[in-house]
């Protein structure tokens, strides 16, 4: 383990050497003398000594700058984007029941886990990212596991953000030059932007991002209420979709809510992360009534054949209206995620180093190699799975059940070791967070199955290919 990877331990501040964080053991995973997680948790005093950013006071750069409501900003940005276009497909697919069903039980399942996070980042202030988190749980290995995790679901991501440019630039120019080169272009403009090292500097951008969204949804709702692709019959309750399409519709919604990954990064980088659920209630609020009233009116009017993304539903012309107002979300929300992975390697690199908080050569240098390496590695991604459903199911399936569902309901259940069965509270939170787990394994088995069944049989594109990938 070298000097850049070691963090300072919950005992005590940090003072160099060999400190590191240490793997919890029964003295360290409740600090209260009930053993307890409850709302107490967020007056706790942070200690800005034990975080890994330090003291910031005389830095070049300074990470701890956002205000709660710049955070909700940036993760509606990050979250709403890409997940939203796919949702009037799952309608579609399993039917307006099961749909709205999942899209509300999803999302509250999700807003819980990540103020169950939140608990545990007050509890060890030197968590700056999830994997941290992971370091903690499970020792080195959990750090080791968790980071690849980390890097790969980020890789992935971005993928979709430059499958999706792709898609945006062949509608707009009707296919004017071959998919690969709109790929290539994608690589500099979106690593351009990845420059900016803190958070605070990319919630600005994160307004745009959001305005940019819901104005391309709302053109594409306007534009299929004046001329609809189906009438009110078309619209289905309940449908009977094979397994495999059901789950691979459903990872969809996963991906739609699964910003837990990016959470803790985000919290870490608050004035006050005491402020934070703040920040998740009015992201999760909003996005909640967003995707219902997005999903329901476009398998309204789009009928049981919607396209995903939901944006190509429209005609021809009003469709590249939309791509065109989607092109500034579909930028900001990839770099917002590429900024949280580089932060994670950067950290790796730097921590408790002059280096991390510095301008220099060294320090901007390496910054901006970790996000060109992460952008060329995105667009390999992005030309090696083509099909913008079958990618976030994977995806979904593959890191969301775990980072969104499966490792919240555990640090609930480690954050309250001894106290399970303590009181009518923590036994209903006990069946609430086994059921969270439960329901993440599930999606984990089957959402793989799912979208690799779908990729077997031959229902994506060619990969590689110089062909037109909008629909």
């Amino acid at each position: 383990m070298t000097r850049q990877d070691h963090i300072a331990p919950i005992t005590a501040p940090h003072h160099g050497g060999g400190d590191k964080i240490e793997k919890l053991d029964s003295s360290t995973a409740s600090p209260h003398a009930d053993n307890t997680c409850d709302e107490s948790v967020g007056d706790e005093k942070v200690q800005p000594a034990l975080d890994a950013f330090g003291d910031e006071t005389d830095a070049e750069v300074k990470y701890k700058t956002m205000h709660w409501w710049q955070a909700s900003m940036v993760m509606v940005a990050e979250n709403i984007s890409l997940g939203i276009l796919s949702l009037p497909a799952v309608l579609s697919t399993n039917g307006l029941v099961a749909g709205v069903l999942a899209l509300i039980g999803i999302g509250l399942l999700c807003t819980y886990g990540g103020y169950v996070l939140w608990q545990f980042r007050m509890r060890h202030p030197e968590v700056a990212n999830y994997t941290d988190i992971g370091q903690l749980l499970f020792g080195r290995i959990g750090r080791e596991v968790f980071g690849a995790a980390f890097v790969i679901v980020g890789i992935f991501v971005m993928g979709s953000h430059l499958l999706t440019w792709t898609i945006a630039l062949n509608t707009l120019s009707n296919h004017g030059t071959c998919t690969i080169v709109f790929g290539v272009v994608g690589i500099v403009v979106f690593t351009l932007l990845t420059i900016p090292r803190t958070l605070k500097k990319v919630s600005f951008l994160a307004i745009i991002s959001f305005m940019s969204i819901m104005s391309a949804v709302l053109i594409t709702i306007i534009a299929l209420a004046v001329s609809p692709r189906a009438s009110y019959d078309a619209m289905s309750a309940t449908l009977h979709p094979s397994l495999p399409t059901a789950f691979n519709s459903m990872a969809n919604v996963v991906f739609a809510y699964a910003g837990h990954l990016a959470w803790v990064s985000f919290i870490s980088e608050l004035r006050d992360p005491r402020e934070f659920p703040k920040a998740l209630l009015v992201q999760q609020s909003f996005m909640i009534i967003a995707y219902l009233v997005v999903s329901i009116v476009v398998y309204r009017y789009g009928g049981e054949n919607v396209a995903s993304p939901a944006l190509s539903s429209a005609s021809k012309t009003v469709a590249k209206v939309a791509w065109g107002v989607a092109l500034p979300t579909i930028i900001i929300a990839g770099v917002i995620f590429a900024h949280v992975m580089a932060k994670y390697i950067f950290l790796r690199l730097f921590r408790d180093t002059p280096y991390l908080h510095s301008r220099g050569i060294v320090a901007s240098g390496t910054w901006i190699g970790i996000g060109t390496t992460a952008w060329i590695l995105a667009w390999v991604v992005s030309q090696s799975i083509p099909i913008f459903s079958d990618l976030l199911g994977f995806i979904s399936a593959l890191f969301g059940s775990w980072f969104g569902f499966i490792i919240p309901g555990y640090v609930w259940f480690v954050l309250n070791r001894g106290a399970w069965f303590r009181g009518s509270r923590n036994i209903a939170l006990t069946f609430v967070n086994a059921a969270q787990i439960t329901i993440g394994f599930v999606v984990f088995g089957l959402g793989l199955y799912s979208s690799g069944n779908s990729m077997a049989t031959g229902s994506v594109g060619k990969v590689w290919t110089c062909a037109d990938n909008s629909n």
